[in-house]
């Protein structure tokens, strides 16, 4: 299986101090998890181009951009000239993402799909070799701080062995109310990279709680 990725969601981070909560981190985890929200495929809007532009001189970390939005292909290039690295796209907001993939590869993005909890891995299964990253929602998108919804682990499983049978790279990520607990169910699961918010960046020490995170995915 692929490497763990441990991607801390700037969501819950303290907006007050971005830079402080980011240099925190980034000696302890992978990837940085960026939700951009438009206030349309979801209520709330979120962090836009120019934050994500003014924070990418703070780190080298893998600026990992969740896009939930209504057009998200719309926004690729810009995303790649403001510094994201990769961007991962909901199946509902793009249920035909062939050409939303060639336009990230030709601005330099990686490519990832995303399904919300009641959409079934099947709605993925013809694009997974387009996709560098497949993200589970284990929550409803939208909002940090949400309970974990066990019953998205079977998706997981079901991509796990999918990408394995087939011998694709892609990882396996879930997203949403990700615990110790919770994200050794998804690690069991198949998923490889694991978006924790509230945990890492809501714990009273960030760094050692992301450390924390690591061991206990590692058996330590």
């Amino acid at each position: 299986m692929a490497a763990l990725k441990i991607a801390p969601s700037l969501l819950a981070a303290d907006f007050s101090c971005l830079e402080k909560q980011i240099v925190a981190v980034e000696a302890e985890v992978d990837w940085l998890h960026i939700d951009v929200m438009d206030g349309h495929f979801v209520p709330n809007i979120s962090f836009g181009i120019p934050v994500i532009a003014g924070i990418r001189p703070i780190t080298e970390l893998h600026f990992d951009c969740h896009l939930m939005t209504t057009n998200p292909d719309a926004y690729l290039p810009d995303l790649a000239e403001a510094g994201a690295d990769s961007v991962t796209m909901h199946i509902e907001a793009m249920p035909e993402p062939t050409d939303a993939a060639k336009l990230a590869r030709e601005n330099d993005l990686g490519f990832g799909l995303v399904c919300n909890p009641a959409t079934p891995f099947a709605a993925l299964r013809p694009f997974m070799e387009l996709a560098d990253v497949v993200l589970f929602m284990s929550v409803e998108p939208g909002f940090g701080g949400q309970s974990f919804m066990p019953e998205v682990l079977a998706k997981v499983e079901e991509a796990r062995e999918w990408v394995e049978k087939r011998g694709l790279g892609a990882d396996i990520q879930i997203d949403g109310g990700i615990t110790l607990e919770t994200a050794r169910q998804a690690v069991s699961a198949g998923a490889n990279v694991l978006v924790a918010g509230t945990t890492i960046f809501g714990a009273d020490d960030p760094p050692t709680a992301a450390a924390e995170l690591r061991r206990a995915l590692q058996g330590k």
